[in-house]
């Protein structure tokens, strides 16, 4: 009879041997697999972060060309104004002085954008009307096209060193992601490293929520 009871403990013994070795593979099997998924992850916001940051050189680099061309148009435009105001200055004295032959050549001298607007104030009879605009560059017909190209680059200028500053972040985002995740990585390892099964999973659940977590969070975040 003693012999049939130490036999009944023995197995017993070895079931219970076999459930705790069936714990132990099932808990390093999800270590494996949290382990993979985070090194996969930790890479991917790497390259990311990576991919941003060329973005972001790459928009502040254009912002700053876009920034040079539009001071060059709006000197430019600035120097075209300014000789159409003088030559139409002179073309006034002229008049006044009953030079129409040397008039008419300095007419000719004016912008093709200046020359619509001083068609159009002459419409006005501006030498007999006291309520028209006091030259051509106040008429509304008066356009400067390159002023007008500076003040588009400028703005695109603007923009794109915006979306430069947003790349900054999305990729700062990232390089966060990393950090968080290298603390994934670090529970996990930890939770290797203690043979008291509570202490091992309450580790994991904590790692595994954690993770989760970061992989929602990186879904709803921008990619190249």
């Amino acid at each position: 009879m003693a012999e049939g009871l130490a036999v009944e403990v023995a197995h017993k013994m070895s079931e219970h041997r076999s459930h705790d070795s069936a714990r132990e593979q099932f808990l390093e099997i999800v270590e494996a697999l949290m382990l993979s998924v985070v090194a996969v992850a930790t890479a991917w916001c790497g390259y990311q972060a990576a991919k941003w940051d060329g973005r972001q050189a790459y928009l502040y680099g254009t912002s700053g060309r876009l920034g040079v061309e539009a001071a060059a148009k709006a000197t430019e435009g600035g120097q075209q104004r300014l000789l159409d105001v003088v030559t139409f200055n002179t073309w006034i004295r002229l008049r006044e002085d009953k030079n129409s032959a040397v008039a008419q050549l300095y007419e000719r001298r004016f912008s093709p954008e200046y020359r619509v607007a001083f068609d159009a104030w002459l419409k006005t009879d501006p030498f007999n009307n006291p309520n028209a605009p006091a030259g051509p560059a106040r008429m509304p017909e008066y356009h400067n096209s390159l002023l007008e190209e500076s003040a588009q680059l400028s703005r695109q200028s603007t923009d794109t060193f915006s979306e430069g500053a947003r790349a900054r972040e999305i990729a700062e985002v990232y390089v966060q992601r990393s950090v968080m995740l290298a603390t994934v990585l670090f529970l996990t390892a930890l939770a290797q490293r203690f043979k008291i099964r509570r202490v091992r999973i309450a580790l994991l659940l904590v790692a595994a929520v954690l993770l989760a977590y970061q992989l929602v969070d990186l879904e709803m975040h921008p990619r190249l």
